[in-house]
């Protein structure tokens, strides 16, 4: 900038201008030039990049800039990288998302981000992170996606395209492609921090909208905060005080609390150490401030973890009691972080016996000096709050309302009444507290409040003439605010013994009361003229009143009100004065109230403000969650249940139901032969895919109801690969009839021509069918990906018995053909391989063949026992082959219903398929 003398002289010009008027005297004069040069000369780059400059000097200045910007977008085209970041420098600041000028930058972006110079490439990436709309988005999304999974990109590009769709998700949702989200989970194990720092950034705010597609960086996180934690495994670069990059550390933590608890004992092995680790390192006080600060992240962030993790009792009271430390330090960020945890902890705590002990210095923290600690502490006496300490706590909070922050107020009104709701154990102290809380908040009670109570009054006619009567006591005082006129106006008009119109005067006599507070007045005076006769010659007047106000609400409520009450006959009168009905049952108002107060725009939290019923209430938490800038909440009312529906605003929003890869609708296509070669009964190990770059080698072990799999991964490339992620997907899991666990996971860097090996161990509940699949995935410059079939099945948990004829008939009835205790199916089978395999195949399925037991000799009858974990099942089957036609009839009987049937199938299957193979058995 210095070389452009013209610029420096202008900007000094300026800043020796002694008044406005000089000032935009020399600006004008500029503009002046600046325009007849744009429209008369031939500029060089040089000369259009320096008039450039001062169009966005004074555009910075604040004065408006209405031409220029088309140069200013040619810039972006030039060789010259000073030219062309002035370029860029000018869109970001003169050019907005619906800018008519925006559709002309894209082709020059996309060059740029397509461009090998990695200079160019960021100031692409700036700008479409800066200006970042619709249009750019979705035509630059996938230029963007590319520079960040390219190998050849740079640290500090793909730390920027991971940023920038960080941006462009935040502004668009739909912009990010559901295919992507394999490939940005394996940056995670990117070596260089920085790349993963933007990564799991990005990751954290696709997680909240679609955990199901980013579910794989729940065990990244976890694998790389061990790294880092335990093993050190962090540049000298990313040491923050002798704490190893502490940003990291919290945005693993976070994350992982998006996500319930692993039932995976290998993971949960892995944060159960980095925890402990943590915790550790928290027990060294450090000297430096620096230091503190970074550690206390990292350790309050654990704390939420540890909070979601577990509940266990002991640890629950080791860590109130060490918050308890942390709300009295006399650190402001300190005491807040304390209040944010400790209120964490109630949420998911059963018991807040252990806050109980920390009352007195959570109420006091209602006085802090920080306003934001004030703000917790109310946060978590709302949380804490129960049947046991409700009344101290409310009394507490009424006598703070009339000092308390004004911003604070009406969010404290909101859960006073709440609580008041919640955890009153007499109707006359709830009635008590709802009028005293009226009176004093004043003008910071939201339309909500009043009216919850008038539903609660209404709804349990025991409150109904106590609440009459108290309300009568406050109206009755000078200044009764304007809230307490319209309850008492509605109290009393329903459940009024005697009219009360001397309680307050005429509607008119009030010059504070509103027009909304007026107009209900009058209809409670209309009720009025229909339960007391005695007074309707006054209620008259009010009304003939009122029927020449200049306000045409009133006016015209007053006029109908008046002929309404002169008509011949009282039968209308009575019809329109009738009784309010009891108001149905629903949501509380007052928590949609307070959960759209609170709202937040980072993180979508999994827990809400409150103790563990609200949290155990999946309702409030959809309303907490979906409250936010991303969407809006209705909730309807249906049969007495809030049902929460979220709406997009248009275009998708990223929640849609990601393809599940792991699955077996994306088997690779070579996963047959090595799955059908393991499936043989008497084939335990063996190699179950090769390729060129990939060989996956399988060992098995069976006893009773646990399997044991070692699977071995061979990089057979000349290079190694990383990014090494073992995904199991298993559909018996959810019907909770295979377990499976892993005790060792695979490396997630291999060296060439080596290998990694990984353990998995099964758990057999039941008899499945459908055998669970796997998906390996590795960075070999581009990503690979295999899904492929693990060879477990039913059979392998089935042994053989002996049983005797008798034995074997008597345990046949005992069973029965009752409902799902047996199965049976008649079906052809191809001539080939009739007669040959029918014994092979019962014993494959771990039945027992019996001998001389069926008294059709032609038939085949067998016993197994399936091994459970709750216990074992038994098994008897018979198959009766029918030579003349072809066919088979197999009928199967067990102790436990839905076994036959499965069982059933898998031999139909197999029968089928090995005859037609010429009596070869063939793995199903």
């Amino acid at each position: 900038m210095s070389s452009m003398r013209g610029l420096v002289q202008f900007i000094a010009d300026l800043r020796n201008a002694r008044a406005r008027e000089l000032e935009e005297k020399r600006i004008n004069k500029e503009l002046a030039n600046i325009r007849s040069k744009f429209r008369g000369e031939k500029l060089d780059g040089y000369q259009k990049k320096k008039y450039v400059c001062k169009l966005l000097y004074i555009y910075i200045q604040g004065y408006n800039v209405d031409f220029g910007h088309l140069e200013a977008v040619n810039l972006i085209s030039a060789t010259k990288y000073s030219e062309k970041q002035i370029g860029y420098l000018a869109v970001t600041l003169f050019l907005h998302e619906q800018h008519d000028l925006l559709h002309l930058v894209v082709n020059s972006i996309r060059k740029d981000l397509m461009d090998n110079n990695e200079l160019n490439n960021c100031l692409a990436l700036h700008a479409v992170a800066n200006v970042g709309g619709r249009e750019m988005g979705e035509a630059l999304s996938a230029d963007v996606h590319r520079l960040l999974i390219s190998p050849t990109s740079k640290a500090f590009v793909k730390k920027k395209a991971a940023l920038t769709l960080l941006r462009l998700y935040r502004k668009h949702p739909g912009i990010i492609q559901q295919e992507w989200a394999e490939r940005i989970i394996s940056l995670m194990d990117d070596p260089d921090m920085g790349v993963t720092l933007s990564v799991t950034s990005l990751v954290m705010a696709l997680v909240q909208d679609n955990p199901d597609a980013y579910k794989g960086s729940y065990v990244k996180a976890a694998q790389r905060l061990r790294k880092i934690v335990i093993e050190n495994e962090v540049s000298p670069d990313y040491l923050y005080y002798k704490v190893p990059c502490p940003w990291i550390q919290v945005k693993f933590l976070k994350l992982l609390q998006f996500y319930p608890p692993s039932e995976d004992t290998y993971v949960r092995g892995l944060i159960r150490e980095s925890l402990a680790a943590i915790l550790q390192a928290a027990n060294e006080m450090p000297k430096n401030v620096q230091q503190n600060n970074a550690q206390n992240a990292v350790l309050f962030e654990a704390i939420n973890l540890l909070i979601h993790l577990d509940t266990e009792s002991n640890l629950m009271i080791q860590i109130s009691s060490k918050l308890g430390r942390f709300i009295q330090s006399r650190e402001t960020n300190i005491r807040y972080l304390g209040m944010d945890a400790m209120t964490h902890f109630v949420a998911r705590s059963d018991t807040v016996d252990p806050i109980k002990r920390h009352q007195n210095v959570i109420i006091g923290s209602l006085r802090d000096r920080d306003i934001s600690v004030r703000r917790k502490a109310l946060d978590l006496l709302y949380s804490m709050c129960d049947t046991s300490n409700a009344q101290p706590i409310v009394n507490e909070l009424m006598r703070y309302l009339t000092s308390a922050d004004y911003s604070l107020r009406e969010e404290m009104v909101l859960k006073i009444a709440i609580l008041t709701e919640k955890y009153a154990t007499e109707a006359q102290w709830y009635i008590d507290v709802s009028l005293r809380l009226l009176a004093l908040a004043g003008d910071h009670v939201s339309d909500e409040v009043w009216q919850r109570v008038v539903q609660i009054v209404t709804n349990n006619e025991e409150l109904q003439a106590y609440a009459a009567q108290n309300i009568l006591e406050y109206i009755k005082t000078e200044n009764c605010h304007d809230t307490l006129v319209k309850i008492g106006g509605y109290l009393l008009g329903e459940f009024g013994l005697q009219p009360h119109r001397a309680a307050y005067g005429s509607a008119n006599e009030n010059a504070f009361l509103s027009r909304r507070t007026r107009a209900l007045i009058l209809s409670t005076f209309i009720k009025y003229v229909n339960l007391f006769p005695e007074i309707k010659p006054q209620l008259l007047q009010m009304f003939n009143f009122y029927s020449y106000s200049p306000d045409s609400e009133l006016q015209q409520r007053a006029f109908e009100y008046l002929s309404l009450a002169n008509m011949p006959t009282d039968d209308l009168l009575r019809t329109v004065c009738d009784e309010m009905p009891p108001f149905s049952e629903r949501a509380s108002i007052l928590l949609q109230r307070l959960h759209k107060k609170s709202v937040g725009t980072s993180e979508r939290r999994t827990w809400v403000v409150g103790g563990k019923d609200a949290n155990t209430d999946k309702q409030e938490v959809i309303l907490a969650q979906n409250t936010g800038l991303k969407r809006t909440f209705t909730t309807i009312v249906n049969g007495g249940n809030p049902v929460a529906a979220a709406h997009t605003n248009g275009a998708s929003n990223g929640a849609t139901n990601a393809p599940n890869l792991a699955s077996t609708t994306h088997l690779s296509p070579d996963w047959r032969p090595g799955y059908l070669l393991l499936s043989q009964p008497s084939t335990l190990s063996g190699v179950l895919f090769e390729d060129a770059q990939l060989q996956v080698g399988l060992r098995a072990e069976y006893r009773s109801h646990l399997g044991v799999l070692k699977v071995y991964f061979t990089n057979k490339s000349s290079f190694s690969v990383g990014s090494f992620t073992v995904t199991i997907d298993n559909p018996a899991q959810n019907k909770g009839i295979l377990k499976i666990d892993t005790k060792a996971m695979a490396d997630s860097n291999v060296e060439a021509q080596g290998q990694t090996v990984m353990t998995i161990v099964l758990t057999s509940i039941k008899p499945f069918t459908e055998s669970p699949t796997m998906r390996v995935s590795f960075l070999a410059g581009a990503l690979q990906a295999y899904t492929l079939k693990l060879p477990v099945q039913a059979f392998r948990f089935m042994e053989g018995s002996e049983l005797g004829a008798e034995e074997f008939f008597k345990r046949w009835r005992q069973i029965g053909n009752a409902n799902g205790m047996e199965a049976q199916d008649t079906f052809a089978a191809d001539a080939r391989g009739f007669g040959t395999i029918e014994e092979r195949v019962l014993r494959d399925h771990g039945f027992k063949v019996l001998q001389n037991v069926d008294p059709n000799k032609a038939n085949l009858v067998g016993c197994g026992v399936y091994q459970g974990e709750g216990g074992k099942m038994g098994c008897l089957v018979r198959l009766e082959p029918n030579e003349a036609e072809k066919k088979y009839r197999v009928t199967i009987r067990a102790t436990q219903d839905t076994a036959p049937a499965i069982l059933l199938a898998k031999i139909r299957e197999r029968l089928v398929q090995a005859a037609s193979s010429n009596g070869t058995a063939v793995g199903s």
